[in-house]
């Protein structure tokens, strides 16, 4: 029962087919929601990675062509340090006095090798401006000299960090505003690399020459016109700062947003005048230190279509739920009612009507649980009048015994009497069999149940004696009870007719050892064991023995034994223990002719034993 507290009692949940109803709607909406709820952040993670990879492929393709531009730059500045010629004649001119007035003969033919090689060299290929200027003031260009004066580089505050760079190496001065008189209007900005040339004698490391090469930044961010559709790319240096961008007000300023995305859980997003974007970079592969291709993407635009989808999807599982819950009462009341009609027959069979069925039936549980209700009411009605039958024939099995005894109270006090007498005349034998004969009356006048079994024990040793008074030879009893199965109760003469039946019929009256053994077979099964060593019988007398014991109770014992001791026979000890006991109890019988006859009992354990105890009973 369902209950939502106890002040709340009234407000119980009695009907199972209401339980039934709740449990499943709750079954089916909270895994809904929970997948709605799941499937939405997963996917938006997706769209997101998906949308930070597609950013990463753009900037991979931007950073194939900014690299083969940046690369020919560099080209043209290796070419001009290798060619033997220009660089004789540029170590040549820069030995002479420069006058821009005034050219030597010198000057104007080793010039002219310069400016030829220049020409050819930027005749073809993308637009660049190439400058060669001299210490000395002497420069060289690809343009016109009224586009800029190129003797201004010398003065440039970037060209002293041009001077501490060696080699093959090229410092760029990274994106600055455009000198070129025709670019002003159409490109504010332009990029520029420049490299020393020296002398690479050991003794001699001065410089002979600069070579200056710019291209203007619009070149770069046309690129990113071109192929980064609904994204913002920029160039950044090692510093973070702008190097080129589509919008020239943020060229030379710092983009600080990509220290913040470094520093956050979630790395690929960072937010701008209260936008959120997804950030992607990509290092340059043109080796430039530290320059690096960054992209921005509006989050909202990334998630916009997975917002649609996670909506139709909402919808669809909102109609699919209401359709689903309308079918689904229809289903649990078509599939409780059985139920129903079994709880009406149950409150009947409360009320004391074992006659009422269900009639119930199907293959589904609910058919088996009615087939089966109806079934235990029939088994119910059955064990009612079997319990009664086992009544009648344990108090007929009782009377029986009873019968036996022939007034036991006179008996036991005549033979008190005349073992007093015959002690008095010195007959001590004689005395201890009526003893023993007095006991087993003792046993028969008590009124109890069950006894320990070493009473029980006693009680055959007793009889055993009694046996070998009347026999002309002596029968021995071997007697080994295991001490935790000492004090195990156990019904009243229960042995003495397996030890009878061992004299009587087994050793058939003469000489022999009956052995008496009892163990602890299981943790909670006690072995007792009866075997003698007399002359058996054949395979057709033990099975027609065992057929006798497996038969309806009561039937053997329907007449006394006139052989023995009391009338209470094998299939009476066998009947007695299984009322007492239950199925646990078995007996099994094992007989070879000439060799004797094993009697076998598994007694359920019922208490803790005592102290092992050895017998032997003899004439």
């Amino acid at each position: 029962m369902i209950l939502f507290g106890r002040r709340f009692r009234p407000f119980s949940i009695t009907s199972f087919r209401t339980k039934l109803t709740l449990v499943s709607v709750l079954c089916i909406l909270l895994p809904a929601l929970v997948t709605l709820v799941v499937y939405n952040l997963l996917t938006r993670d997706a769209v997101k990675e998906q949308a930070v990879s597609g950013a990463k492929q753009t900037l991979e393709l931007i950073d194939g062509h900014v690299s083969n531009t940046l690369e020919y730059m560099t080209y043209l500045l290796n070419y001009i340090q290798e060619d033997i010629d220009l660089k004789m004649a540029l170590k040549q001119l820069n030995d002479t006095v420069y006058s821009e007035d005034r050219l030597t003969n010198e000057q104007y033919t080793t010039g002219s090798v310069v400016r030829y090689k220049i020409d050819s060299l930027t005749a073809a290929g993308e637009s660049v401006y190439l400058t060669i200027v001299l210490p000395n003031g002497m420069y060289f260009t690809n343009y016109p000299a009224y586009e800029y004066a190129p003797a201004r580089i010398l003065k440039e505050p970037w060209l002293r960090q041009a001077n501490g760079v060696y080699g093959y190496h090229s410092y760029w001065p990274g994106t600055l505003p455009t000198q070129f008189l025709s670019e002003k209007g159409r490109n504010p900005y332009q990029l520029t690399v420049v490299r020393a040339l020296r002398n690479q004698s050991s003794d001699n490391s001065t410089i002979y020459a600069y070579v200056v090469v710019t291209i203007m930044e619009s070149r770069i961010h046309r690129y990113f016109e071109r192929l980064a559709a609904g994204q913002e790319v920029m160039l950044l240096d090692r510093d973070d700062r702008v190097l080129s961008h589509t919008d020239a007000g943020h060229i030379g300023t710092d983009f600080a947003y990509l220290k913040q995305a470094e520093g956050e859980p979630e790395r690929d997003i960072v937010r701008r005048d209260g936008t959120d974007y997804l950030i992607s970079q990509h290092p340059i592969s043109f080796s430039v230190n530290g320059w690096k291709l960054v992209s921005l993407t509006p989050y909202r635009t990334a998630v916009t279509k997975i917002n649609a989808i996670f909506q139709n999807v909402f919808l669809f599982q909102l109609v699919s739920f209401v359709l689903f819950f309308i079918l689904l009462m229809v289903a649990l009341r078509a599939f409780t009612k059985p139920l129903v009609k079994l709880d009406k027959v149950a409150v009947e069979v409360q009320k004391g009507d074992l006659s009422v069925r269900s009639s119930i039936r199907g293959m589904d549980e609910i058919g088996r649980l009615g087939k089966s209700f109806d079934g235990m009411l029939e088994r119910i009605s059955d064990m009612i009048e079997e319990i009664t039958q086992t009544q009648a024939r344990k108090r007929k099995a009782e009377l029986s015994m009873l019968q036996a005894q022939i007034n036991p109270h006179f008996l036991f006090n005549v033979l008190n009497s005349i073992r007093m007498k015959v002690l008095g005349r010195g007959d001590r034998e004689s005395a201890e069999m009526i003893a023993s004969l007095s006991k087993l009356l003792r046993m028969t006048i008590q009124d109890q149940g069950s006894i320990p079994l070493h009473d029980e024990v006693e009680t055959v040793i007793d009889y055993m004696k009694l046996m070998n008074m009347r026999q002309k030879e002596t029968a021995v009893l071997e007697v080994d009870i295991a001490p935790e199965v000492y004090l195990e109760r156990v019904p009243r003469f229960f042995l003495q007719p397996l030890i009878e039946n061992a004299l009587i019929h087994g050793l058939n009256q003469q000489a022999g050892t009956v052995f008496l053994e009892a163990s602890l077979e299981e943790a909670d099964l006690i072995r007792i064991r009866v075997r003698d060593t007399g002359q058996g019988m054949d395979a057709e007398k033990l099975e027609r023995l065992r057929r006798r014991l497996s038969a309806l109770p009561g039937e053997e014992a329907a007449g006394p034994d006139k052989k023995g001791f009391s009338s209470i026979g094998l299939a009476n000890v066998y009947e007695r223990m299984r009322m007492t006991f239950g199925e646990r109890f078995r007996m099994v019988i094992d007989s070879t002719e000439g060799a004797g006859t094993v009697i076998t009992m598994y007694i359920p354990k019922q208490e803790e034993a005592e102290p092992h105890v050895q017998g032997h009973a003899g004439g």
